[in-house]
């Protein structure tokens, strides 16, 4: 039996943990289970940019001022004082710092190079920007899997370091090609591989995935080699609603799910899944186990491809306070063939994709996430004859077998009882989500009364 496990960021941080609860967890067999790590948590954050608020990474600094060398000089204290966190555990110490000095002093060669490119004005500076970003973006990785290989190694057991960033290679190769070739030639039965997170490919793993990279080549191992099972550890279990709105008293570990259920979470950017690591996995047959690295005895959520609760019922509420309603108002939309295709045309040019569209005779309604681009907004308004903006909140109610008329009836109830306005509602064929747009005051409100209704 194989499993492909991924371990997050802030999982990796505490590696004491992962390392007694996860990958050593079973002392007398630990054989047949890949790891594939992300970098210690910050440690991205610091290569590019901050996700959450945007502040400028390494990146940030090289786009700007084509050099970063002090920067660069930070980065190697920030990660050489941080090996000595795991010095207790097992790492050799001397070692790790001896790899990533050698490491950033590539990165900074390699980034010095580039930036007298782009100052010829001969190339194209975007593109080299972007590997730029492809190659900071691996030292994260590439830090955290060899740290975590020692570390392993030092404790008695047979691991190894496999680091998919290409660093020290020139072979042109696509993203398949490179986990294809490094895994032909390993035994998982026999060693453990712990696996960079980044991959570099010829398509670049960043230009299409961005910060879901590492995930995507979890997925994409798992793929690969058929595994049995594909396993995410995170610092915290895949509840029925987030613990930080409806208390943690009033959440629950789901145990079982499908990746319909992933793509409906994505689609509101509640990422449990990143959709193309859920269409990798489905697709190759192979089920999604996340469990909380700190509750290892808890046999965490399964998604899996043909679950169907047997009876219906609600398991998630879920939602977002981010986003806006667009509603467009015309008469002239009565009985015209392809007006909502106008409308879509508008959204398709900007490059904007909605989450929910609810309409009548001569009104349609769409929710997106909230964006400052007034040259869309003013480009509807010089083509249709109302066009009103407000920013709202959307919640959720999601299950993978909902076919019960009371359930919408009882979501519905509770909001009104609760003095919540329902703007627009939603609910496909498929009845996994209801989807209710709110005045964005009540969002978190919203979210406790329905979990409230529903447990």
């Amino acid at each position: 039996m194989i499993s492909v496990e991924k371990v997050g960021g802030t999982s990796m941080t505490q590696f004491g943990d992962v390392l007694e609860n996860i990958i050593l967890k079973d002392k007398k067999n630990p054989y047949g289970r890949i790891f594939v790590v992300s970098a210690y948590s910050g440690v991205t954050n610091l290569l590019l940019e901050n996700k959450k608020t945007k502040a400028p990474g390494i990146y940030s600094e090289f786009v700007k001022k084509n050099s970063c060398d002090d920067t660069l000089v930070e980065l190697e204290k920030m990660l050489t004082s941080l090996n000595e966190n795991y010095r207790s555990i097992g790492l050799d110490v001397d070692k790790a710092n001896a790899f990533i000095i050698d490491r950033i002093a590539q990165i900074k060669n390699y980034l010095e190079n580039m930036a007298e490119l782009i100052s010829s004005g001969y190339v194209d500076k975007v593109n080299i920007w972007q590997q730029a970003r492809e190659i900071l973006a691996s030292t994260g990785e590439a830090h955290s899997a060899f740290n975590s290989a020692n570390i392993v190694s030092n404790n008695g057991f047979e691991a190894v370091c496999v680091d998919l960033s290409g660093f020290h290679d020139s072979e042109y190769l696509t993203i398949d090609e490179r986990i294809k070739k490094e895994f032909s030639k390993i035994d998982c039965t026999k060693v453990i591989p712990i696996v960079t997170g980044y991959t570099k490919g010829s398509e670049g793993i960043m230009r299409q995935f961005d910060r879901g990279y590492s995930e995507v080549t979890f997925a994409k191992i798992a793929s690969f080699l058929n595994a049995d099972e594909a396993v995410i550890h995170k610092e915290f279990h895949f509840c029925s609603a987030d613990p930080g709105i409806v208390g943690e008293e009033n959440a629950h570990p789901v145990c079982n799910t499908n990746y319909d259920i992933a793509d409906q979470l994505a689609d509101i950017w509640m990422e449990a899944v990143h959709p193309a690591v859920s269409k990798t996995l489905e697709l190759a047959g192979v089920s999604l186990r996340i469990k909380n690295t700190f509750d290892p005895d808890h046999p965490g959520t399964i998604f899996s491809k043909d679950y169907r609760s047997k009876d219906p019922k609600v398991e998630i509420i879920s939602g977002t306070d981010n986003v806006m309603v667009i509603e467009i108002h015309d008469p002239a939309m009565v009985g015209t063939v392809g007006f909502d295709k106008r409308i879509m045309d508008f959204f398709a040019r900007h490059e904007i994709s909605y989450l929910l569209k609810a309409t009548n005779a001569n009104s349609i309604s769409i929710v997106i996430r909230k964006t400052d681009n007034l040259e869309f907004y003013n480009d509807l308004r010089k083509t249709f004859m109302q066009v009103t903006v407000k920013d709202v909140a959307m919640v959720c109610v999601l299950g993978t077998n909902m076919d019960d008329t009371a359930i919408i009836a009882k979501a519905a109830t509770a909001l009104a009882e609760n003095d919540i306005t329902v703007e627009c509602i939603s609910l496909s064929l498929r009845k996994v989500n209801i989807q209710f747009v709110i005045e964005l005051k009540d969002y978190e409100k919203g979210i406790t009364v329905l979990n409230k209704a529903f447990s």
